[in-house]
């Protein structure tokens, strides 16, 4: 196993950060050829270039970029392993939580506001399609993955599904728009603009099935992976959209919509997590509000 060498990774790093030889040499105490010798070395054991050299210049390649990400991960966590062996931090008292890009902003928020109610816990949250963060729950950089779908039957993670619970789905149009839909729903529906979630979207396969029995044909103007993005359109009036009923008060005060009426859909959400039972306090905390709270409100 060839190992990395952190001495060359951290000159590396300091080069990148500090935008020169000469400024990270000032910062480490090195001199300017010391430090172009040692990041020659890196990228000679990698295999690739790290910088692009134009005279006394330097720039990232995109190689390099990347390099930089992971010893940001790198140094950071180091930093974190040292606070925590000398009791400055506990471990527990940090969360790293991915959600799936298909759920709802706002769902998220109300999913992780126990976690933020805690002073002493130190969190952090990722986005990503559900492959991606069950690759990372997998190398246990999360400690637990929020989505709208549980894991499919062809992932390779073993992990286990927590259901959270489920909502009713429920249509939104701008203020003018809602209030002429109302009048014939779900007919009125039909030709009607539309912004929906894209076909990989749990949600989206839901619409589709309900649009079908209903006999709506939906004018489909725009598609989204992105829920927040889909709203913030649909706030200019740019076609009408689905959220979860349990967020409606929310959804319309923030994107300023009204409801146009609501669908027998029920849409759901999990807790993704490598073990079976929880052993994060934080984990735990999330999954019961959820579970009392969040999933059981009914719109007034």
């Amino acid at each position: 196993m060839n190992w990395l060498n952190y001495h060359h990774l951290l000159y590396f790093w300091t080069v990148a950060r500090e935008g020169s030889l000469a400024a990270a040499g000032e910062r480490l105490g090195l001199s300017a050829s010391t430090l172009s010798m040692q990041v020659h070395s890196l990228e000679r054991s990698l295999g690739i270039q790290l910088f692009e050299r134009s005279g006394r210049r330097l720039s990232l390649t995109d190689a390099g970029r990347q390099a930089v990400r992971y010893a940001d991960d790198i140094f950071n966590l180091g930093r974190e392993f040292v606070d925590t062996m000398k009791g400055r931090v506990d471990p527990s008292l940090r969360l790293n939580v991915g959600v799936v890009d298909g759920v709802p902003k706002l769902v998220a928020y109300r999913l992780l506001a126990p976690v933020l109610s805690r002073p002493s816990l130190r969190w952090v949250c990722m986005e990503g399609t559900l492959d991606i963060l069950l690759t990372r729950l997998s190398s246990h950089d999360l400690d637990l993955v929020i989505s709208d779908a549980p894991i499919p039957p062809h992932a390779h993670t073993r992990a286990f599904n927590h259901p959270l619970g489920q909502c009713g789905v429920s249509f939104f149009a701008s203020k003018r728009q809602a209030s002429g839909l109302r009048r014939r729903f779900p007919g009125s529906l039909n030709s009607v603009n539309w912004l929906l979630p894209t076909k990989s979207n749990s949600l989206r396969r839901s619409l589709d099935r309900w649009f079908e029995a209903h006999l709506v044909r939906p004018q489909v103007v725009g598609e989204f992976d992105d829920s927040a993005l889909l709203k913030v359109f649909a706030q200019q009036g740019l076609g009408c959209f689905a959220g979860p009923t349990a967020i409606e008060r929310e959804i319309c005060r923030q994107y300023q919509v009204a409801v146009v009426g609501r669908a027998d859909i029920k849409e759901q959400f999990f807790a993704i997590t490598m073990q079976r039972k929880f052993h994060h306090p934080g984990v735990q905390a999330l999954v019961d509000s959820a579970r009392h709270d969040l999933l059981k409100l009914s719109p007034t």
